[in-house]
């Protein structure tokens, strides 16, 4: 399994200078790549194959006098920014043909100097080394102060060196390992329902308050927002507002990463199984619960989950988004009908009586065992019922119609 562990580096005054040249050349040679494959596809002529650009853009640029100054930095690091635009063009084509699942991805954009992010990777190639002072040598631009949290389990294939819109440095290493981190196995299973008012309620009855992390930080967002508004564009004091307000989202963005990792390490460790509705986040995002919905986070948290899973030997699964949890009945499975947001509470016909939000996760656990073939012999699905008279009768007006259609099809 790979895996990806980040820290916050510190650079000097000069590895800063280091860092933002090799930015620069890793962002010309992306955008010299996508314009010759632009060039080449409005002349009529065939797509330029990976080593003929890399050939044109890197090796032969070099030795020109407008590209030059692109020998400064390390070859690998414009090679990887190749293999980004390779990458990209590849995802886009799979895509079109529909071989990509999910949704449809837009063809490369040339790059900018003020983009948010700015990122460079070296792989092995470059020869970068962690040293045993706990400094990352990397080629070209020094012996980077690293602030470690933890060891790396195993030797890394390539770092990462990012810039992000607060100004703060990042090295994020890939990790290649092998070691058996399988828990033990544990009794529960678990099915859990998303929200706004908890953020996740799980069929044992847990609930789980949502933090609104950026809510809380409304305040502060709001002020510090229209100091930025007052800068005249262009100004030092503009770019200094700036990076306020990144700091204090990346803030939000923080806090809410930790909660979310803390909670997901919870419950894959004390399940052996864990169950989640598959929400349509993309279409919530449009409602007008928009900004609650994108400060839950669902999406970041079911991924932790996923991989969590994956990494300790847990269970894994996603029902499908259509089924009708909060109208289910989980004693006798009969269907109520929809019911708006405002009702936390109903009672069956059968006599039970039910909370909303557990409701919802009981049938979410019945159904990921259901789709999982469980092999304990136990009764995952709802047990079958009489259906209601006036379901169960033939009305004839639907007869005459039916027997109209098989007619007119065999004529």
């Amino acid at each position: 399994m790979q895996l990806r562990y980040n820290f916050r580096v510190y650079p000097t005054p000069a590895q800063q200078y280091a860092l933002a040249r090799a930015f620069g050349c890793a962002r010309v040679v992306f955008n010299d790549g996508l314009r010759a494959r632009q060039d080449a596809r409005d002349a009529g002529l065939p797509y330029v194959s990976d080593n003929e650009l890399s050939k044109k853009i890197v090796t032969q640029a070099k030795k020109t006098p407008e590209r030059a100054w692109l020998g400064e930095v390390s070859a690998v690091v414009l090679q990887q920014a190749l293999a980004d635009l390779n990458t990209a063009y590849r995802n886009f084509f799979a895509s079109v043909t529909d071989a990509r699942k999910g949704r449809k991805v837009a063809p490369p954009r040339f790059r900018s100097r003020k983009d948010n992010r700015q990122t460079i990777r070296f792989t092995r190639n470059a020869r970068f080394t962690v040293l045993d002072s706990g400094k990352l040598q990397l080629p070209k631009i020094g012996d980077l102060d690293v602030r470690w949290s933890r060891d790396l389990p195993a030797e890394p294939s390539s770092v990462t060196i990012v810039k992000d819109a607060a100004g703060r440095y990042h090295a994020s290493f890939v990790v290649a390992t092998k070691q058996d981190e399988t828990l033990p196995t544990a009794e529960s299973e678990v099915g859990i329902d998303l929200g706004l008012t908890h953020f996740a309620v799980l069929s044992d009855g847990t609930k789980v308050a949502a933090p609104r992390f950026l809510r809380q930080a409304t305040r502060r967002l709001r002020r510090l927002q229209k100091s930025l508004s007052r800068k005249v564009k262009g100004s030092n004091n503009r770019k200094k507002a700036v990076v306020k307000v990144a700091r204090a989202h990346a803030k939000v963005a923080d806090t809410r990463r930790d909660w979310q990792h803390k909670l997901s390490t919870a419950i894959i460790r004390d399940n052996q199984a864990v169950y989640v509705e598959d929400l349509c986040v993309v279409g919530l995002g449009r409602t007008r619960l928009a900004k609650s919905v994108h400060d839950a986070g669902w999406s970041s948290f079911t991924d932790m989950l996923e991989y969590k899973a994956a990494r300790y030997g847990r269970a894994f699964a996603r029902i499908g988004r259509w089924l009708p949890t909060s109208q289910t009945c989980s004693h006798c499975g009969r269907i109520d009908g929809p019911k708006p947001l405002s009702v936390r509470s109903w009672t069956c016909s059968c006599g039970s009586a039910h909370d909303r939000d557990i409701n919802a996760a009981k049938n979410v656990l019945a159904a990921g065992q259901a789709d999982n073939s469980n092999d304990r012999g136990a009764q995952v699905r709802p047990a079958s019922v009489l259906a209601p008279r006036r379901e169960a009768v033939t009305h004839s007006d639907a007869a005459r119609s039916t027997c109209g259609v098989e007619r007119i099809a065999v004529l």
